[in-house]
């Protein structure tokens, strides 16, 4: 905290333990002021280590469910302990927006922290199957409390000026976990135990928490404009458990490939669309200006990269006989430039454009997954796909950082945790649907057999692979033209 000198003046407000409301403007900085100067430094350590230690276990976690499937007995229910976080984290992220914008960001952050890390124990000392799925969904709810609650921090505790750098911290926060992680993961679980991945995470928890608290309960906590706290939006509440259990039953469906399935795949798409619909902005569907295009395009950028990144490693195993570690590798620098794209975004002086950023951003990343499957051609050396990775990185830290800097510049205080759900959902919803429609094509054009982890098919022929990349490619071009409509139209 920085320190300042008054004479004959009542305290600074900055200095009690009473919460300032919620829809002042953060205090006023000075021009060489930082994220990491006296008045931030806390709060910036504390959330940014909160982001770092759910990147380590988002990345490890993959190294270490195929051992704790198998010593459970749960190989038939792998995927579920997938979908099981996914699906409640949907649900997580609504409730953290109505509960950050009605009374403060301070309680779902702390409680969403308190469930990660409690799913994490559970996980951790499950003796069946069904106990670690019902882990990981504990845990997936406390990440979606989590997520939402950050972003309102930055939007309530930090000015304008210096929220593009805080979230390029959060990105650089993912690069360390995106390398070190899967390795650290496999040696634990190959010298101490699949469980100790788990249990050994609620531990760290501790510091962020106590670093990070107090400065968010004096700069960031309470309802917005002091107010009563108000009641929970009972609509929105249901409409999130109607895309959890969408979501969950579309999930269900695509991993239970018979007639009968059809069903519920039905039931889950009649629940998504008009819960979709209803939560996020109006004219998101449309791309209209401003607000919704801003969230359109977080879910495009998102669903087109992991969709098309999910496939690299498998074709370079299968089509070009590289060892599992080496395909693995090939994503490795892509991890350095999408923290570097998040960097450059933050510079002040190109914030006027940043429109114009997020556009190439989206053409880079466009670019990157079209010349992906150029490696099928055996001419082609497989490092281009590293190179053009790289790229596409780059790209995508220019455009993910830029829209969540975007959705705060565009939302009223008490509506950015609602408008942070939004953006979160968005996300997650096209990871899954263009996941879905990727594997879809994929299976349709003979690419055998896939698992989980990427790394084994059998019968896999180049057209399959293609059929994935080159409408992903046209999906991210089209996030271009989303992305040259995410100012709203001046009056």
């Amino acid at each position: 905290m920085a320190l300042t000198l008054t004479v004959m003046t009542a305290p600074n407000p900055r200095d009690t333990d009473v919460a300032e409301p919620a829809d002042a403007p953060p205090p006023p900085t000075a021009p060489d002021e930082t994220v990491l100067s006296g008045s931030y430094r806390a709060l910036s350590i504390g959330v940014v280590s909160v982001v770092l230690l759910i990147a380590f276990e988002a990345t490890a976690v993959g190294t270490a469910m195929p051992v704790a499937a198998r010593e459970l007995d749960g190989v038939p229910l792998y995927a579920f302990a997938f979908s099981g976080y996914f699906t409640t984290s949907l649900f997580g992220m609504v409730l953290s927006g109505q509960w950050s914008d009605r009374r403060g960001p301070l309680a779902p952050l702390t409680w969403g922290i308190a469930s990660f890390a409690a799913g994490l124990l559970l996980a951790g000392t499950a003796g069946a199957m069904w106990l670690f799925i019902l882990g990981r969904a504990v845990q997936g709810l406390g990440g979606g409390l989590v997520i939402v609650a950050l972003y309102v921090i930055v939007g309530r505790a930090y000015p304008e000026r210096l929220r593009p750098a805080i979230m390029a911290a959060f990105a650089a926060s993912w690069v360390v976990p995106s390398i070190v992680g899967p390795l650290a993961s496999g040696a634990v679980t190959e010298h101490l135990g699949w469980r100790w991945v788990f249990l050994g995470i609620p531990v760290l928890v501790v510091f962020p928490l106590a670093l990070a608290l107090p400065r968010i309960r004096r700069l960031a906590s309470g309802p917005v404009n002091g107010d009563a706290p108000a009641s929970f939006d009972g609509r929105r509440i249901r409409l999130a458990l109607a895309i959890s259990f969408g979501a969950g039953l579309l999930q269900y469906a695509a991993q239970d490939l018979r007639w009968v399935s059809l069903l519920p795949g039905a039931l889950g798409v009649a629940l998504l669309i008009p819960a979709v619909l209803g939560l996020l902005p109006r004219g998101t569907y449309r791309a209209a200006r401003g607000l919704p295009s801003v969230v359109l395009l977080r879910g495009v950028a998102a669903g087109s990269f992991i969709a098309a990144e999910s496939f690299v490693p498998l074709m370079l195993v299968t089509q070009r006989g590289l060892s599992p570690t080496l395909a693995g590798f090939s994503l490795a620098a892509g991890g350095g430039t999408w923290a570097l794209g998040s960097w450059f975004q933050s510079r002040p002086r190109l914030e006027p454009y940043r429109e114009r950023l997020m556009i190439l951003g989206m053409v880079l990343v466009a670019a990157a997954i079209a010349a992906a499957p150029s490696v099928l051609i055996d001419a082609v050396p497989a490092w281009t796909v590293a190179v053009a990775w790289a790229f596409g990185c780059f790209g995508m830290g220019l455009v993910i950082s830029s829209t969540s800097v975007l959705l705060l510049q565009l939302s009223a205080p008490e509506e950015a945790g609602t408008n942070s759900a939004a953006l979160q959902i968005s996300d997650g919803l096209s990871n899954v649907l263009l996941l879905a429609a990727g594997g879809a094509a994929f299976a349709a054009l003979g690419g055998g057999t896939v698992s989980h982890a990427a790394t084994e098919a059998t019968g896999s022929h180049p057209a399959a692979f293609a059929a994935v990349f080159l409408p992903m490619a046209a999906v991210a071009l089209a996030g271009a033209w989303v992305a040259a409509r995410v100012r709203a139209e001046p009056a």
